[in-house]
């Protein structure tokens, strides 16, 4: 009989669970889930939607496994900010990671007691809307009383441990992201800072992804069909678990993740710093990561979708396809949601450049997939200026699927990409590194690579051209649209 393991990851618009046997994928299960939008620029979740789709998804997933579980791989979202009293109760919904923009202030102010350079250099990367520091402080003051109740910090990842175990305790990794609280050259939390920014808050006990972070309590066990006493891993944030889903852990090994928003994590063997980019620790004791993050992708693919009717995917796909390279003369900045890196522009707003009475949804739905890309080509510059090495691409993610999306990042970028053989994401990347920690399985060996998309070098010069009109259209139009936005906020006071 095989090592059966689960992973299970909580995402922006949905929860993913994988049972795993002896490296195979046997069962899956989704749940699907929203934000809440409670004011403009503020992005929100319960957590108890992650504990209840969690439990929902391993039951199912349980029972059809052929024999019992062995360990159990968590993975989520994030940064993340779930605070709770000293029991775990949850004081408030979650605040969710970069797209939530709503700690402007507070990064301006963190900067001006502690010194943007100064951050950059401890912490790896500068204050922006991805940060958990500038949000905690927020709850100090705009929320005192939940402030004073505040005893602990959690993510997704994490909160499913605390159920799970009862284990209160956050990955490096995670915590890397938690700047300006966390040194990334002495892995440690720096104390001072967490006092300063919500009083009272208890840093939880640091751990490795893979480690096991504690065992299945009993009254877990009962509620979600596990065995008592079966190991749980501390688990991470899932870009990384993906990650390592795909391999992409080795030095120089880049992945591009197409998700609800695009993310990028070039693995390095030393420590990197930088004031555009993400300078964290890696998945894995030694290693570090140099990440870049786009505010939007499949959440405008999704959006474009619901505009037309929700057509077919194949459908739209053929239709973007038959648009061809431009777009039939369109341009999208894909700023829908603000920017995170390089730009870190949470009042950058999408642009849609050329339309006209003959423009299609086909010609739509290409442009955003272009827009996507282009964005893609902007990250990889600031992650190559940044001191940054991409000697291998893996994609993984939904929006491999297809084709199209990969082949245009291809063209846009001339950036090769490998595509696994399981596409699966960070639910199975959680269930790898819950088997590595148990029975030391060969990760690399779980996802060899399926086919490789390779760029079309006669379509070069073309996005060479569209990239450069992409960059000025921003510089063009963004006093103006920070002017709406201003506008927008003043209207609804």
């Amino acid at each position: 009989m095989g090592a059966n393991y689960i992973g299970v990851d909580i995402g922006t618009s949905s929860s993913k669970g994988v049972l795993v046997t002896d490296g195979a994928v046997v069962a899956s299960a989704t749940r699907e889930h929203s934000v809440s939008r409670p004011h403009p620029q503020q992005v929100e979740m319960d957590a108890s939607v992650w504990w209840d789709e969690f439990v929902s998804i391993t039951r199912e997933i349980v029972a059809l496994s052929p024999g019992p579980i062995e360990a159990v791989g968590v993975s989520g979202m994030g940064p993340c900010v779930a605070l709770t009293d000293d029991s775990g109760s949850p004081l408030r919904p979650a605040i969710l990671y970069g797209i939530d923009t709503r700690a402007v202030e507070q990064i301006a102010r963190l900067n001006g007691e502690l010194g943007q350079e100064t951050i950059v250099e401890t912490c790896g990367s500068a204050l922006s809307t991805q940060s958990v520091g500038p949000k905690l402080l927020w709850i100090s003051d705009n929320e005192p009383e939940i402030a004073a109740r505040t005893r602990r910090l959690f993510m997704p990842s994490s909160w499913l441990v605390w159920q799970l175990t009862g284990q209160y305790v956050l990955d490096h990794h995670s915590a890397s992201q938690c700047t300006p609280l966390y040194d990334t050259r002495s892995l440690t939390w720096i104390e001072p800072r967490v006092e300063r920014v919500l009083p009272g808050l208890r840093s939880p006990r640091l751990c490795w992804p893979g480690d096991i972070a504690g065992t299945v309590t009993g009254e877990a066990a009962r509620v979600t069909g596990l065995r008592e006493g079966t190991p749980v891993i501390a688990g991470t944030i899932d870009a990384w678990t993906e990650a390592v889903s795909v391999g992409a852990h080795h030095r120089g090994d880049l992945m591009l993740m197409y998700g609800t928003t695009m993310f990028l994590v070039n693995t390095t063997s030393e420590r990197v710093a930088s004031d555009v980019l993400w300078g964290t620790v890696g998945a894995f004791p030694g290693s570090y990561s140099l990440a870049a993050g786009m505010a939007t992708s499949g959440a405008i693919t999704s959006w474009a979708r619901e505009l037309f009717g929700s057509p077919a995917f194949p459908t739209l796909l053929a239709e973007a396809d038959a648009a061809g390279p431009g777009s039939n003369g369109l341009l999208m900045l894909p700023y829908f949601s603000g920017e995170r890196s390089p730009l870190s522009d949470p009042d950058a707003r999408g642009t849609i450049a050329g339309l006209t009475v003959s423009t299609t949804r086909g010609d739509l739905y290409r442009a955003s997939l272009e827009a996507t890309a282009l964005g893609v080509r902007h990250n990889l510059q600031a992650l190559a200026a940044a001191g940054g090495e991409v000697k291998r691409a893996i994609a993984v993610g939904g929006g491999t699927q297809g084709g199209l999306w990969t082949q245009i990042v291809s063209d846009v970028t001339g950036l090769a990409q490998v595509l696994p053989t399981v596409t699966i994401g960070a639910s199975f990347g959680a269930a790898m590194l819950a088997a590595q920690a148990t029975e030391g399985a060969d990760i690399d060996a779980w996802n060899p690579p399926h086919r490789v998309v390779t760029p079309r070098e006669e379509l070069g010069a073309f996005y060479d051209e569209l990239f450069r009109m992409y960059r000025d259209l921003y510089d063009q139009t963004k006093d103006l649209t920070h002017e709406l936005v201003a506008l927008r906020s003043s209207s609804t006071r």
